[in-house]
């Protein structure tokens, strides 16, 4: 199938991709990659009058620090964060992540806002960035809002995105001397989508920790009784039984195969991070 028509704008400015998105009654969407709008439009599942492509914009494809965060602009692309193109995050979890999404191809266009925006269940980014705390920054020609990572995906393929309203920024807390992570998902053959995957972050500088279970029907879910189980413990709360207890809180109509992969990836993350 190939797409309905639609009208295909691309603004200089934020400014001017927001007045666009909030401006007249038609359906607008916004395109950063278009590695997750581009099927959909083929597919038909989406049929929007305008599709405004803010792939360029320069305020969107930076890399910023604060004291308190690292702000990464919606339309930097996977293939960038692997690379290590932005100082602020090499040798970084994002790094790490980055260069296991899907396939070189797709991570050269492929955007971090574009990835959350579509809220894929079984997505990498959905769930390294609750596990980070992140906070989702979205703008409109109104306002910006911030929204923290675990309120903003609502349901698979479903956020708290409204009409006229984009991602501009994610932020994340800057790693520090302290910061221990893991990441582990299972997928049929390399570049697939996971089919069970998991994101550990503890940082005690700030007294945070996550574990986090990804690939289910819905947003990623924290695992906080085995969270707080290992804060404490260490790999001696990494019991079978800890494991498939947080399994069950977090995913109860997963069957028994779903489980094995939900406990494997678990169990590996947590050790990749306590290691």
């Amino acid at each position: 199938m190939k797409a309905v028509a639609f009208s295909y704008q691309a603004p200089g400015s934020l400014a001017d991709a927001l007045a666009r998105l909030g401006a007249g009654s038609d359906i607008a969407k916004t395109m950063g990659g278009g590695q997750s709008l581009g099927p959909m439009l083929n597919l038909r599942l989406t049929r929007p009058d305008t599709v405004v492509d803010i792939a360029r914009l320069p305020e969107l494809r930076e890399v910023s620090v604060t004291s308190d965060c690292v702000r990464i602009g919606a339309c930097v692309t996977h293939a960038q964060i692997e690379d290590g193109v932005f100082e602020p995050l090499r040798g970084t979890m994002l790094q790490a992540v980055a260069g296991g999404i899907a396939y070189r191809a797709i991570r050269n266009r492929g955007t971090v806002g574009g990835s959350l925006a579509h809220a894929d269940p079984a997505a990498d980014w959905v769930v390294t960035m609750t596990a980070l705390g992140a906070q989702v920054e979205i703008a409109s020609a109104a306002e910006t809002r911030m929204v923290p990572m675990d309120g903003f995906m609502i349901g698979a393929y479903t956020t708290v995105l409204e009409d006229g309203e984009l991602i501009a920024a994610v932020r994340i807390p800057p790693a520090s001397a302290d910061t221990r992570w893991g990441y582990q998902k299972l997928c049929r053959k390399t570049g697939e989508f996971a089919e069970a995957s998991c994101a550990a972050y503890f940082d005690a500088s700030r007294r945070f920790a996550r574990i986090v279970l990804g690939a289910l029907d819905g947003p990623p879910v924290v695992l906080r009784e085995l969270t707080r189980a290992v804060a404490a413990q260490g790999a001696a709360a990494l019991t079978v039984q800890a494991v498939d207890q947080a399994i069950a809180s977090a995913a109860p109509d997963k069957d028994a195969i779903d489980c094995k992969l939900c406990r494997t990836v678990v169990t590996r993350c947590v050790t990749q991070m306590l290691n």
